[in-house]
């Protein structure tokens, strides 16, 4: 990786299944986007912050609207809890970015450590969880591929 990172992927972050895997790394991947966003200088961080968000934001709720799909089709007993994180997170999300629009109080480094954060301790606790419950029902044969 390139330039300055906020957080490196670590294969600890690993939940077992490809396709949840490599959206996950594309978030951390954003996240350093973001990050070095913030690091230039003035006109060129309000512009390629701007653009950094969108695309997170929309990859972030294209990868939770795979994932919530996947939860459903294994009838995960914790999809309610895991949809309600999902929307918590999207809802600050857009919170923070309707106040850097709007020119309100924004740190754009604070924005991005909690990004990092909320992602990281998302993966490592509730998708973890419900990747044992996965992994699980295929070890037990009542999941397909």
């Amino acid at each position: 990786m390139s330039g300055n990172v906020i957080v490196e992927w670590d294969d600890r972050y690993l939940v077992g299944i490809p396709l949840v895997d490599d959206q996950h790394k594309e978030l951390i991947r954003l996240t350093n986007t973001l990050y070095e966003s913030c690091l230039q200088g003035d006109e060129a961080a309000r512009a390629s912050f701007k653009e950094a968000i969108r695309a997170t934001v929309e990859y972030v709720k294209f990868h939770f609207g795979a994932e919530e799909q996947i939860l459903k089709n294994v009838n995960y007993p914790g999809f309610a809890i895991h949809k309600k994180e999902h929307e918590e997170f999207v809802k600050q999300v857009l919170e923070e970015v309707k106040n850097f629009e709007e020119g309100k109080k924004f740190v754009p480094n604070l924005f991005v450590r909690f990004l990092r954060d909320w992602t990281l301790t998302h993966i490592a606790v509730s998708d973890k969880k419900y990747a044992e419950y996965i992994l699980d029902l295929k070890k037990k044969g009542a999941l397909k591929g």
